[in-house]
């Protein structure tokens, strides 16, 4: 069934295995779930899980999950390029809604943000699935770079070589008693290769892509996890704007401005 006939099947009809508000009955399922019965004590972290994964993940489990929000992706820095967006809008006095929107829609940027988070876990997870294959993690890196692969995401950091996330992301993992798992031992391995051939050093992307994937999340589910990690740190960017005078965010005067088009003109 295809065209027409497809739309006129789901016209004011949703089938849905997701959720749903029934008024009628005074109740919400989440997932299959009574929102108000079976996940009134999950917390706001297992809640979001849940959701996009459709898994309840243990006390320990969704620790983890947020403290790798607090220390990997929480900071209040207005000239980060997302939290820039959202210091825009305050200093615009603009709603908060609308800067939270904006800096958390920049943050699928392609150099920074989700796209090298997407990266990095397709990167361990192909070199895991090679190694389960027999093959070597040198011989897959080689291979890589031999594709055209210029750049590895989760590797390599335009301010600093070594990156300050790294140290308390693990000391996290093994405050709540968690093993180094395989794609994190991956992570270090290829680590180990780079800073050996190219003295590149490994991002957080990795770590966290490392650690997600050592924990049951998909390529997708990680993306869609990582989604809103950003926006602990721009909420500070905002109110402090939005709190000073307008428009006085990182003002440019014209004359620091290169212009190369042509000169003034008159109207005729």
């Amino acid at each position: 069934m295809d065209g027409p006939e497809r739309l006129r099947q789901s016209e004011d009809h949703w089938i849905t295995d997701m959720g749903a508000f029934l008024p009628a009955e005074g109740r919400v399922v989440f997932r299959g779930e009574d929102l108000h019965r079976d996940c009134k004590d999950m917390p706001w972290m297992g809640l979001l899980l849940y959701g996009i994964t459709g898994r309840r993940f243990g006390a320990d489990q969704i620790k983890l999950f947020e403290g790798l929000w607090t220390v990997g992706t929480s900071y209040p820095d207005p000239r980060i390029w997302n939290n820039r967006v959202a210091a825009l809008a305050g200093t615009a006095h603009s709603t908060a809604a609308l800067a939270i929107a904006g800096a958390n829609a920049v943050s699928e940027a392609t150099l920074y943000g989700h796209r090298p988070f997407l990266g990095a876990i397709d990167l361990l997870l192909s070199a895991k699935a090679a190694l389960d294959g027999g093959g070597d993690i040198e011989e897959f890196i080689n291979t890589r770079r031999a594709g055209g692969d210029r750049i590895l995401f989760g590797y390599g950091r335009p301010i600093r070589n070594t990156d300050e996330r790294i140290k308390p992301m693990l000391a996290l993992l093994g405050d709540l008693g968690f093993p180094i798992g395989p794609h994190v031992a991956i992570a270090f391995q290829i680590e180990a290769i780079l800073l050996r051939d190219k003295a590149i050093s490994m991002n957080a992307a990795a770590l966290l892509a490392a650690i997600c994937a050592d924990q049951g999340l998909s390529r997708r589910e990680f993306h869609h996890f990582m989604i809103l990690s950003f926006s602990a740190g721009m909420f500070p960017c905002y109110a402090e704007a939005a709190n000073r005078p307008g428009n006085t965010f990182f003002p440019l005067r014209c004359d620091r401005i290169g212009f190369f088009g042509k000169s003034n003109r008159t109207w005729e």
